[in-house]
């Protein structure tokens, strides 16, 4: 029962298809070639915009680190919210390009205005950084996604301000694919200044796409190789994107709602929705709301160490002394079998909690 995490696996078997589909074929590398301008116009179209540039890189910190470093001036700040991947899942990798991340705490994962003003209010003498980038991500760290109007009240705010807006979009397709999503794709190129489309964590076997509205020209291909982050073999992530825009048959999708990227996304959150359920209909309590394929539910460290005793998988956000923050990643390769197993279990936890026989609870009580 294994809800690690959504990149435990190679990739999705079209995408070992379509790369097997090019084998022997020759191509220019670091970018200019046919299959990368093929996956760009393909971005671009369902995007709704011919003015963005597209840019193939292997993961999701190098995207971070290539967007943030590329578009601000050695003095100026980057803003995020405490949870935020930049500031505690990269080693340092944005501080060590010179720029300091700074950062607030929320109640959600998600940034809103109240939450940049105070800082934007205290950086305004040369003695201290500049704030000039707001990095978001969606989902969230915490599984939480952006609606529609609270993405253009940020846009809008940002441009008022004169800062740039990134979205940092390693599990967009959980976002886009959610129930509770009123998000486009189009939506998010036109308010936005710079995103990515992940595909790590959703089918491909690396490779995020990193879009950008800022006019850099040939530059960007030349900060990108900067940062190490150019691939030789640049059409490899090109042919995975293709493939995974393009419908579950192999056709042309006229929408992102048509992709295979969507619909992989759609069965992660299926599952991770069904599991919300799961937890919340045995009384225990989601830690944030189930929005897209990341749950976080609270329990009892009896009943944590008691799943983790019968093969069940999951990360540990962070415990007390009584209970634990757990998170449970959710992938279209997650099965109703493993589903079932883990409710067995759970009711394992539950008899042993009503006859007293895990120790730190008592009475049935969480």
């Amino acid at each position: 029962m294994y809800f690690r995490n959504d990149y435990s696996e190679t990739c999705h078997p079209a995408i070992l298809e379509a790369l097997a589909a090019q084998q022997g074929v020759r191509s220019k590398g670091y970018g200019e070639d046919e299959f990368t301008a093929k996956a760009a116009s393909t971005i671009r179209r369902l995007a709704g915009s011919e003015d963005l540039s597209v840019h193939f890189l292997a993961g999701g910190t190098v995207s971070n680190l290539v967007a943030i470093s590329s578009a601000l001036w050695p003095h100026e700040a980057v803003l995020a919210a405490e949870t935020a991947h930049i500031n505690v899942h990269e080693t340092g990798a944005i501080e060590a390009s010179g720029h300091k991340i700074l950062t607030v705490s929320t109640v959600d994962g998600k940034l809103r205005l109240q939450d940049l003003e105070p800082i934007l209010k205290i950086h305004q003498d040369p003695a201290r950084v500049k704030p000039r980038m707001v990095y978001i991500s969606n989902s969230t760290e915490v599984g939480t996604i952006y609606k529609k109007a609270e993405l253009e009240t940020l846009s809008a705010y940002c441009r008022e301000k004169k800062l740039l807006l990134f979205l940092d979009g390693a599990r967009l397709g959980a976002a886009l694919a959610s129930p509770k999503n009123d998000l486009t794709l189009t939506d998010i190129a036109q308010l936005t200044d710079m995103f990515y489309i992940g595909g790590t964590k959703n089918g491909a076997l690396f490779g995020e796409a990193l879009v950008t509205n800022l006019q850099m020209g040939e530059e960007m291909p030349r900060l990108i190789k900067n940062r190490g982050a150019m691939l030789a073999k640049g059409f490899v992530p090109a042919i995975m994107f293709e493939r995974l825009l393009e419908t579950a048959g192999g056709d042309k999708a006229e929408q992102v709602e048509d992709t295979l990227y969507f619909s992989l996304a759609a069965e992660a959150n299926r599952y991770a929705f069904s599991l919300a359920d799961l937890f919340t209909s045995r009384g225990f309590t989601l830690t944030w709301p189930a929005e897209s394929n990341q749950i976080f539910v609270t329990l009892p460290l009896p009943v944590r160490d008691y799943l983790a005793a019968n093969e069940v998988v999951f990360e540990v956000d962070h415990e007390t002394d009584e209970q634990a923050v757990c998170r449970f990643v959710l992938t279209a390769t997650t099965t109703a079998a493993e589903i079932d197993q883990l409710e067995a279990v759970l009711e394992g936890a539950l008899e042993a909690v009503s006859e007293g026989a895990l120790e730190g609870t008592s009475n049935g009580r969480f």
